[in-house]
C-alpha cells in the first residue's frame, strides 16, 4: 500500500508541540494543533464574559501557541502566511477530526502514564493505517503502546525531533518490535524528502542516541571543570568551533538549551543506568542550586553567563560554580592553542590539541576520551551502527565530526595504546578492529566511505540525493579550475561550477572561471549548475579588492572589473545551455547578482537572499538592479500594462532597504525566486535537485530569452522615487549619504533622464549602474563603511 501524509495532528502545544506544527505548515502540510481544556476560567476571561463553553476558552492553549508562533526568535514559521494552514482545538471536543488525519503525532507531557491514557483515546477515534508518533526525549516507546490495537502498534514509533524543529536537523526515528518495517522505511523516507530532516534510526534505550553521548559528554565536561579547576569562560575558548563544535560550546550551549531541560534529561538516564555509568549522570549541587534560584539560562536572564550594562557597555560575566558568584568571563591561553588557531583543518587542530601536555590539551583529552569510550561501549546497544551515532551528534548537536570521525582523526591505534596506559577499559569490538590490522572506523576508497561493522567494512548507506563535491573531485570529475572556482563533471553530462575563493567572494578569478564554464558548458556539456558546499553560498563580491582599488584611484581597473563582472553575467543569462544557481545560506550581494541571470533558482529552504551594498555604501554593479527590476516586471500579469511606478518603487526599496530574505519562501515574497523557480527543503539534496532541473529544462529544448527592451519610470519615476527617500531624510530615518547612495539607485532603476514608458536596451540599464557603482565608490564615506565592514563585520551609518 502506497502511504502519504496529506494531513497531520500534534497533540500538545508547548514550545515543541507548537514548532513541530509550524515545521509541517513550512513544508505545505495541513496541521491540527491540539491541547488540553484549562482547568478553570481566569477572571480576565470572566470579565470578558467568556464562558467555559467558549471556543476562547476552550482552545485557549492553541490560540495562545500558534500567536506566539508569530513573535518567537528565532522565526518558527517560514513565512507568517504559513498559519493559515494550522487549525486549532482541543483533546476533549475535537479527537474526532483524527480520523481524517494520516499523521498524529504526540508531544505532550513527558509522564508515560499521561501519554498511556491519552493513546488510549487516539486509538478509538484514528483511522486504521494511521501512523502515531510519539516526541518524547527519552520515555519508552514499547511502553507508551502497551495495551493498544495491533494496528495501532504496527504504526506506532518515536519520532524525536531537536528543538527548534525547523531549524535542527536530526530526526531520531524509533520504531518497536511490533513496528510495520515498511512504516519504518517510509517514515525515513519521508523525513528526508518531505521534511528536509536528517534522519538516524534509533533503538528504544534511554535518551535515545544525540541526547545519551551528549548530555554524557557534558557531565563529564562539567565534572573535569570542578576537579581540575578550570572556569567556565576557559572551558568554553577551547570547546568550541576550534575542535568543530558550535561557537556555543559547553555552557553557552547549556544556557541556551535551558538548565531545568537539561537536567531532565540527565535525570532520565540516571534513573535508568547503573555503576559508573550512573555516577557521569549524577547532577552536580551547584546544578541543582542554580535551577532552585530560577538561573536556568537565556529564558530567564542568567545561567552560566549573566550580560550586565556597565559604564564601558555591555559586560557578559561568567559563574563561578564553587561561590555561585558572577566574575570577568576569562579565556584559556597556552601556546598549543595558539598554535592550533593557525592549522588549516579541525582534524589538524584536534590531534595536535589532544597529544599536547599543556592545560588546553590535559582538559581536551580528559572530556573527549571519555566520550569516545562510551560512543565505542553504548554503540551497538542504543544504535545498529556507528554511522548513526556520529551522524546524530553532527546533525544533533552540530558537531563538524561524530566521536568515530573524531578518534580516527586522532589515530586509532595510538590513542588506544594511550588510553590503555592510563587504565582504560577499551570495548571489545574496538579491541577486534585493531587485531584484525584494521587501524580506522572508516576506510575512503575513490572518494566512496565504509564503516567497520562486525569486522568488515560495509558501504556508508545514503540517500541518492545526497551530493558530496569532495568526494566527485576525488574521484577524478574535475574539468578545470583555477585560485576561485573549479568546474566539475556532476554526472548526467551537468557541470558543477564551485566557488573556492574565502568565503566565496567573487573577484577577478570566479569572473574568469564562470566565462570558462559557460564556454565548456556550451560545447560538451546539458548545463551548468551553480553551487558548493561552503558555509554559504557567497556573501558577496571581494570587498577588500574594491576598496584597495578605490582608495589607490585605480578606477580604471575598477570600471574593467565590473564591467566584466556585468559581461559575465550576460553569459549567463544568455547561455546556449540552462544554467541553475543552488542557493543556500547567505546569498548576498553579489551572490545575487551571480543567481538572478539563471535560467532557474533552486534555492534551499533555509537561505538568506539580499542585495546588500547600501550597507557598504555602493548599489549593486554587477547587473543586480536590472536583474531584480525584470524580475518584479516578469510577474505583471501578461499582456497588462501594469504599474511600472509600483515595480520601480519594490525593487527600489528592496535595495535601498537592503532586505533580506529569513527564508526562500519569502526570498518568493521579495521577488529574487520566481514561480518556476524551486525550494529543497533539505540543503543536502539541493545540488542534485538543481541537477534535476537542468536536465528537465534541456529534456524540453531549452532556448535562451531573447533580448528585449526594456519600459522604464523615467525622470517622472525617478522624481517619484527621490521624494520618498528625500522624506526618510527629513524624518531623520536615514543619513546624507544615505540619501546620496538612495538618490543614485533611483536614478538607475528609473532609467536615468528619459520620457515615463520609455523602452531601454539592457546595456544602457548596466552602464548608468557601473557609473553609480564607481562615483559611491570613490566617496570618502562609502570606502569608510567598506572598511568599517571588513573590520568589524557590521555595517556602519555615517
Amino acid at each position: 500500500m502506497s502511504r502519504e501524509i496529506r494531513k497531520a495532528a500534534v497533540l500538545g502545544s508547548g514550545v515543541m508541540g507548537s514548532g513541530i506544527a509550524a515545521h509541517l505548515a513550512n513544508v505545505g502540510i495541513p496541521t491540527l494543533l491540539l491541547d488540553i481544556v484549562p482547568p478553570s476560567l481566569s477572571e480576565e476571561e470572566k470579565a470578558k464574559g467568556i464562558t467555559e463553553d467558549h471556543p476562547a476558552f476552550r482552545n485557549k492553549f492553541t490560540l495562545s501557541a500558534t500567536q506566539k508562533l508569530l513573535k518567537q526568535k528565532p522565526a518558527p514559521l517560514a513565512v507568517k502566511e504559513n498559519l493559515e494552514l494550522i487549525s486549532i482545538g482541543n483533546l476533549t471536543d475535537d479527537l474526532e477530526k483524527l480520523k481524517d488525519v494520516d499523521w498524529i503525532i504526540e508531544v505532550v507531557v513527558e509522564r508515560l502514564d499521561v501519554k498511556q491514557k491519552l493513546f488510549e483515546k487516539v486509538d478509538q477515534y484514528r483511522k486504521p493505517g494511521s501512523i502515531i508518533t510519539s516526541n518524547t526525549s527519552g520515555i519508552s516507546i514499547r511502553a507508551m503502546a502497551e495495551g493498544r490495537s495491533e494496528d495501532f502498534k504496527a504504526n506506532f514509533l518515536g519520532t524525536h525531533f531537536f528543538n527548534p524543529p525547523r531549524y535542527l536537523k536530526l530526526l531520531e526515528i524509533i520504531p518497536t518490535e511490533d513496528t510495520k518495517p515498511e512504516v519504518v522505511q517510509f517514515m525515513r523516507s519521508f523525513g528526508e524528502n518531505v521534511l528536509g530532516k536528517g534522519v538516524v534510526e534509533a533503538k528504544d534505550t534511554p535518551n535515545f542516541i544525540a541526547n545519551r553521548i551528549g548530555t554524557y559528554g557534558l557531565m563529564v565536561t562539567m565534572q573535569e571543570m570542578m576537579k581540575q579547576g578550570y572556569s567556565v569562560g576557559e572551558v568554553d575558548s577551547v570547546t568550541g568551533p576550534l575542535i568543530g563544535r558550535p561557537k556555543s560550546a559547553t555552557f553557552r550551549t547549556l544556557d541556551v538549551v535551558g538548565l531545568d531541560t537539561f537536567l531532565h534529561v540527565a535525570r532520565n538516564v540516571y534513573e535508568q543506568v547503573d555503576g559508573k555509568e550512573k555516577e557521569v549522570f549524577e547532577i552536580p549541587d551547584f546544578l541543582n542550586e542554580m535551577v532552585d534560584k530560577g538561573w536556568t539560562g537565556s529564558k530567564t536572564g542568567q545561567g552560566f553567563y549573566l550580560k550586565q550594562k556597565s559604564k564601558a557597555g555591555s559586560e557578559i560575566l561568567e559563574l563561578d560554580p564553587a561561590t555561585l558568584e558572577y566574575k570577568p568571563r576569562s579565556k584559556m591561553k597556552t601556546a598549543t592553542l595558539e598554535a592550533a588557531k593557525q592549522m588549516k583543518t579541525t582534524n589538524q587542530k584536534v590531534k595536535a590539541l589532544l597529544y599536547s601536555d599543556d592545560r588546553a590539551g590535559k582538559l581536551l583529552w580528559d572530556i573527549i576520551k571519555p566520550v569516545l569510550l562510551y560512543s565505542a561501549e553504548k554503540c551497538y546497544e542504543i544504535a545498529d551502527d556507528l554511522v548513526a551515532i556520529d551522524q546524530a551528534m553532527k546533525w544533533g548537536f552540530g558537531w563538524e565530526h561524530g566521536p568515530f570521525e573524531i578518534w580516527d582523526a586522532i589515530g586509532v591505534p595510538e590513542s588506544v595504546e594511550r588510553m590503555k596506559s592510563e587504565g582504560e577499559t577499551i570495548p571489545g569490538w574496538v579491541e577486534e578492529l585493531l587485531q584484525s590490522e584494521k587501524n580506522s572506523f572508516y576506510t575512503k576508497t575513490e572518494g566512496d566511505r565504509s564503516y567497520y561493522h562486525h569486522g568488515r567494512y560495509l558501504p556508508v548507506e545514503e540517500n541518492k540525493k545526497v551530493v558530496h563535491l569532495s568526494r566527485l573531485k576525488e574521484k577524478g570529475n574535475v574539468i578545470t579550475k583555477n585560485g576561485g572556482a573549479t568546474l566539475i563533471d556532476l554526472g548526467d553530462d551537468v557541470a558543477g561550477l564551485e566557488f573556492n575563493s574565502p568565503n566565496n567572494a567573487i573577484g577577478p578569478e570566479i569572473i574568469m572561471m564562470l566565462h570558462q564554464a559557460i564556454d565548456e558548458v556550451e560545447k560538451n556539456y546539458k548545463g551548468l549548475v551553480i553551487g558548493n558546499q561552503g558555509k554559504n553560498f557567497c556573501v558577496g563580491a571581494n570587498l577588500m579588492l574594491i576598496l584597495m582599488e578605490a582608495q589607490d584611484d585605480n578606477f580604471f581597473e575598477l570600471d574593467m572589473m565590473v564591467r566584466q563582472f556585468q559581461q559575465a553575467m550576460a553569459r549567463v543569462r544568455y547561455s546556449a545551455k540552462p544554467v541553475v544557481a543552488a542557493n543556500f545560506g547567505m546569498t548576498l550581494g553579489g551572490g545575487v547578482e551571480v543567481s538572478l541571470p539563471a535560467a532557474r533558482l533552486q534555492m534551499s529552504s533555509e537561505t538568506y537572499m539580499g542585495l546588500v551594498e547600501t550597507g557598504v555604501g555602493l548599489i549593486p554593479g554587477g547587473g543586480g538592479n536590472k536583474e531584480l527590476y525584470l524580475r518584479l516586471l516578469e510577474q505583471l500579469p501578461e499582456g497588462a500594462k501594469g504599474d511600472l511606478q509600483k515595480v520601480a518603487n519594490q525593487a527600489f526599496e528592496t535595495i535601498a532597504m537592503a532586505k533580506v530574505s529569513t527564508s526562500a519562501q519569502e526570498a518568493r515574497k521579495l521577488g529574487f525566486l520566481r514561480k518556476e523557480d524551486s525550494i529543497s527543503v533539505n540543503g543536502d539534496h539541493l545540488l542534485h535537485d538543481a541537477k534535476t532541473q537542468v536536465l528537465a529544462l534541456e529534456s524540453i529544448g531549452y532556448t535562451p530569452p531573447v533580448r528585449k527592451k526594456i519600459p522604464v519610470v523615467g525622470e517622472a519615476g525617478y522624481a517619484t522615487l527621490a521624494l520618498g527617500a528625500q522624506t526618510m531624510h527629513f524624518s531623520q530615518y536615514i543619513s546624507e549619504h544615505d540619501l546620496k547612495i538612495a538618490k543614485k539607485l533611483a536614478f538607475v532603476l528609473a532609467g536615468g533622464r528619459v520620457p515615463e514608458g520609455t523602452l531601454v536596451d539592457e546595456q544602457y540599464l548596466l552602464d548608468l549602474e557601473r557609473e553609480a557603482f564607481l562615483s559611491l565608490a570613490g566617496e570618502p564615506k562609502s570606502q569608510a563603511r567598506m572598511q568599517h565592514m571588513l573590520v568589524k563585520g557590521k555595517p556602519l551609518r555615517n
